[in-house]
């Protein structure tokens, strides 16, 4: 990890950027002009990244801690509980080329496609980045016949509350949320952000249903390819954000997971290189040639032991800031299963635990944001970290 001097001053400057956002109760402010203005950087007019409060709360596929994914019904809360971003949402494609929102194209464990007689010819069984995979996908479906299924929750022994709206909201279409960003931004009064992903984008490439074209293509149709549009692209695979660079001009995330797994790009054109070779200073300084921003895992921020519990903090927020890259990690979510061990409280596996906790150790390394399932959540923990 970097010295603690600069640990220090990083977190410093950010919880100053943080107390000019935020008032004693944690009110969202405005950044006043002067703070605006020296924090715009090369954002340019309109405010872009630069003008998101830091650490930014992303809701993470909406608010999934409270409502089934990738629904309206997620994407409205995650607003409602004060999410500066909605990610809205995992794009894949319908036999017909449509892009839907779901955040993966096997949709049997989130929508009730198995509940549908006629549908029961389509399951089957798929290599899917080398995975095999059985159920049921988008790219086998039109969008007329997704739209007639509805949305269940994907993890309901961590969330059974969440069961209690299985069939209440159907699939949105990547247009459906774009007209949608609208609506929200006239009636709150107050720019909606959202942070769409391209998924499997070699897979389907492959199929013939290329996503970056499509995307590109929307995001122009509604005015949303520039660099200040309130629209953040991600993707797990470099050359999907690599060819969306070459489209538009859209803020651009890499997605990092494991530091000892390959981007499914690399695997089909033979790179040998791992995501630990990514998170080099020569890798990181290869993706801000094309990308403004980094999403890792948690744990490539900090490592954890054996026992789960947090270990040692890296050095790839420094190194990521230093070549100008922002970094928002995933996913902080508030049960046990899915917090460090030092910060679950009992056994249960639907329980909250110290989310506060594990909030505060990880905004402490600086990071410039999280996705997390419960933006409420998120929010108050950056209140208590900035006024801290």
């Amino acid at each position: 990890m970097g010295s603690q001097d600069e640990h220090t001053d990083g977190t410093g400057r950010r919880a100053l950027l943080g107390a000019a956002m935020f008032g004693a109760g944690g009110a969202v402010l405005g950044l006043s002009g002067s703070a605006r203005a020296a924090d715009a950087g090369s954002a340019g007019h309109g405010g872009g990244l630069k003008s998101l409060p830091v650490p930014t709360v992303i809701g993470h596929r909406g608010a999934s801690g409270y409502r089934p994914e990738h629904t309206f019904g997620s994407y409205q809360l995650a607003l409602d509980l004060g999410a500066d971003i909605v990610e809205a949402g995992d794009l894949v494609p319908t036999r017909d080329g449509h892009l839907v929102c779901r955040h993966e194209p096997e949709i049997g464990g989130t929508t009730n496609v198995a509940d549908h007689p006629e549908f029961a010819g389509r399951r089957t069984t798929k290599i899917l980045d080398g995975v095999t995979t059985t159920g049921w996908f988008t790219e086998d479906f039109t969008l007329a016949e997704l739209k007639t299924l509805r949305a269940i929750e994907r993890i309901p022994a961590n969330r059974p509350h969440n069961t209690l709206y299985n069939g209440r909201w159907d699939i949105p279409t990547f247009e459906d949320v774009l007209k949608w960003q609208d609506e929200q931004t006239r009636k709150r009064g107050k720019q909606v952000w959202i942070y769409p992903e391209t998924k499997h984008p070699t897979y389907f490439r492959g199929l013939g249903l290329g996503l970056e074209e499509r995307v590109a293509k929307l995001l122009r149709k509604h005015g949303k390819d520039r660099r200040n549009s309130p629209v953040i692209l991600q993707s797990f695979e470099p050359t999907s954000i690599q060819r969306l660079n070459k489209l538009v001009d859209n803020p651009l995330v890499v997605l990092l997971s494991a530091a000892n797994t390959r981007p499914w790009d690399f695997v089909e054109k033979g790179d040998p290189r791992t995501v630990a070779d990514l998170i080099t200073p020569k890798g990181l300084r290869e993706i801000a040639g094309y990308a403004q921003g980094i999403g890792p895992t948690l744990d490539l921020v900090i490592t954890k032991k054996a026992d789960g519990s947090l270990d040692k903090e890296t050095t790839l927020v420094a190194d990521a800031h230093k070549v100008g890259l922002v970094l928002h990690p995933y996913t902080m979510r508030n049960e046990n299963p899915f917090l460090p061990a030092e910060y679950r409280r009992g056994t249960d596996a639907d329980a909250y635990g110290d989310a506060f906790g594990a909030f505060k150790r990880y905004f402490a390394t600086g990071i410039d944001g999280v996705f997390t399932d419960n933006a409420d959540t998120g929010v108050l923990a950056r209140a208590d970290f900035v006024n801290g």
